[in-house]
């Protein structure tokens, strides 16, 4: 038995983007951004984080981050509805869905917000 929720929405942009990307949606949001490494978290959408990610190549787009306590029980089950495995990574899986969007599967990253809104797959 393991437990996942989507937890973070990132907005990706290339270096070149990023910094004004950052203030439209930090601007959006109304919030100073905090930086953490390649990512700024801009505030929450509910129960979501969103975070803008600056990016070493590739082009602009939003992905989700699913959370898990269990990744790899996680990439399974999600295999199992269809989707595919696209690189995995040290500490986390990159995946597409049937139609090819892109997503992550990562660890435990909201705390609390965890705890209360995963849901338990058998």
């Amino acid at each position: 038995m393991h437990r996942s929720r989507i937890g973070i929405v990132l907005v990706d942009h290339p270096g070149e983007h990023h910094d004004a990307a950052l203030a439209f949606w930090a601007g959006v949001q109304g919030v100073r951004p905090v930086p953490d490494g390649p990512y700024a978290s801009v505030g929450e959408i509910g129960s979501l984080n969103l975070e803008v990610q600056r990016l070493e190549q590739g082009q602009p787009r939003v992905h989700l981050d699913i959370e898990s306590d269990d990744i790899a029980a996680e990439v399974a089950r999600l295999e199992g509805l269809g989707g595919t495995v696209v690189e995995r990574r040290d500490g986390y899986v990159i995946m597409a869905d049937p139609g090819g969007v892109v997503f992550c599967v990562v660890g435990i990253q909201t705390g609390d917000r965890f705890e209360e809104d995963a849901r338990e797959w058998e």
